[in-house]
């Protein structure tokens, strides 16, 4: 393990929040507005997983992907999993490395709870949103605490039987002979990890205080997929959550990975809603 530990190579910068690595990718044009990019729950390397799309808008963008403790090449650092620590250890990354708003939030899946709250707590910093199928507290509603515990009993599982081949990774032309193999290494050391099994612990509460605390206003595109792959009335979910904050509403044939199937069609509707938004 600790011959794999090495052969980890960074993408982007590390930066320290509470004593713990935390990484995050730069790439693209530093003049021009900030996307930045927040993975669902479970992506075992955010960095490789939203190439495909980010390098699409890197000539008119400044593109930052955050990678969460226990995600990418970040510590896997078992950090407070309440919702507004999540969003101000991000942010205290951020601004370690000099970065300032107004950010254009870009998450996919589970990181759009945290994207709703950072809008609610400091909206000052936030130009616009985006979704990439993004949950809001309407997506998880429904479940019940019997849900919760069927997906933690088996991503424990799934860790104690080492079974990290089954953990999603990008599968797009895009990466290069040296992405794939850090792809690999990240899915053998992140697949399932407990940073991943204690969000999931509190993704109930966190969705109920995010909803507590009212709807956000700010401009916002989201993006929707056939709803597969996601938890029951998805499609319905995201046309409520849609029409609740005034948002475009584009929905897709595709996975819930939806950039790995529609990084074309969602890089250019992403460049027009900017360039209209300006």
């Amino acid at each position: 393990m600790r011959k794999e530990q090495e052969q980890l190579k960074a993408a982007g910068e590390l930066t320290e929040v509470n004593h713990h690595k935390i990484h995050v990718f730069r790439a693209g044009n530093p003049d021009q507005p900030k996307l930045v990019f927040m993975s669902g729950s479970g992506t075992v390397a955010p960095v490789y997983d939203f190439k495909i799309l980010y390098e699409k808008l890197k000539n008119d963008f400044w593109i930052i992907v955050i990678e969460k403790f226990g995600y990418g090449y970040s510590d896997l650092w078992e950090a407070p999993c309440d919702i507004d620590s999540i969003v101000n250890t991000q942010r205290t990354a951020l601004d370690q490395l000099g970065e300032k708003g107004p950010y254009i939030l870009v998450p996919h899946s589970m990181a759009g709870i945290e994207a709703i709250r950072w809008i609610q707590m400091y909206p000052e910093e936030i130009k616009a949103l985006i979704g990439l199928d993004m949950a809001s507290p309407l997506s998880y509603a429904q479940w019940t605490d019997a849900d919760v515990k069927r997906r933690i009993r088996l991503m424990s599982i799934l860790k104690k039987l080492r079974m990290h081949s089954l953990a999603t990774i990008p599968h797009n032309d895009i990466l290069s002979e040296h992405d794939k193999r850090q792809v690999k290494l990240l899915q053998k050391r992140n697949a399932f990890n407990d940073c991943f099994i204690n969000e999931a612990k509190h993704i109930k509460q966190n969705a109920a205080f995010t909803d507590e605390h009212g709807l956000i206003n700010c401009p916002a595109l989201l993006f929707c997929s056939d709803g597969t792959q996601t938890s029951g009335n998805w499609i319905q979910n995201q046309k409520t959550f849609a029409e609740s904050i005034n948002a475009q509403l584009i929905c897709y044939d595709c996975g819930h990975y939806m950039h790995y199937f529609k990084s074309k069609e969602i890089s250019e509707r992403i460049m027009e809603f900017i360039q209209n938004k300006n």
